[in-house]
């Protein structure tokens, strides 16, 4: 592992920032790590693998790939890459990328998919007797599903950096949620980590990719912007809301 470069410096601070904020981590956690093979999830796991090496206490990881069914996947190649990457990586292959996009889900692929993806993994959790999952969600992330549950639902709120689920059983973390996305992607580049094609037919026609384009613009005309949305979010005056 390499941790020299000022791009690890960065997200290890962001990292850092997150997890201590958040305590997202202590001694005996047994910790389900979702890889999607995407830059944030192999970011994700290399990050806590490197902070298990350094830090007083002491956790398990269990990295899991959700495989959606879609042809031209790529969880072999993954699993190939993750054994020479020195983790045991668990494939688990389903249809969820199909039902999402079947006759009778029409409205939302992404939304069905999502939520069996997830409901797998703490099925997964469970079985592991794991108490934490971790997912690679990064800033840019939380900012994005703001603006999503503004816009398709209707409501103001967003994924937070650390979650308890079903009365405390499991609690979701977010390890990446304070690191931008343009640093996690540079880190990915520099460690040369590999680079799958998503098969999903809604990977580049997305309710999230318009949001995303429209933030891009407004960060191009103010970079004090991103920021400003981040922070705000924890900057919340609910007496200047409509009740």
């Amino acid at each position: 592992m390499s941790s020299g470069s000022t791009k690890y410096k960065a997200l290890n601070r962001a990292v850092g920032k997150a997890v201590h904020r958040y305590d997202m981590l202590q001694d005996g956690d047994r910790i389900v790590v979702g890889i999607s093979g995407g830059a944030d999830s192999l970011t994700m796991m290399w990050m806590l693998a490197e902070r298990l090496q350094r830090i007083p206490i002491k956790f398990k990881l269990f990295p899991v790939h959700i495989d959606p069914g879609f042809a031209g996947g790529f969880s072999e190649a993954l699993q190939t890459y993750s054994a020479e990457a020195g983790f045991s990586l668990r494939v688990e292959h389903t249809d969820y990328g199909i039902l999402g996009h079947s006759a009778i889900n029409r409205e939302n692929p992404c939304f069905l998919c999502a939520r069996l993806r997830r409901k797998r993994l703490f099925e997964i959790a469970a079985e592991l007797e794991c108490n934490k999952l971790a997912l690679g969600h990064n800033k840019d992330d939380v900012i994005e599903t703001l603006f999503l549950n503004i816009c398709f639902a209707g409501e103001i709120g967003t994924m937070v950096p650390s979650q308890t689920m079903f009365k405390g059983r499991f609690t979701i973390i977010r390890p990446l949620a304070h690191a931008d996305e343009e640093i996690i992607r540079a880190f990915a580049r520099e460690q040369h980590f590999p680079e799958f094609v998503n098969p999903c037919p809604s990977a580049s026609n997305s309710k999230r990719r318009e949001i995303k384009t429209m933030l891009k613009q407004l960060y191009r005309n103010n970079p004090k912007i991103k920021g400003n949305i981040f922070r705000s979010m924890s900057r919340v005056k609910t007496a200047y809301l409509l009740k």
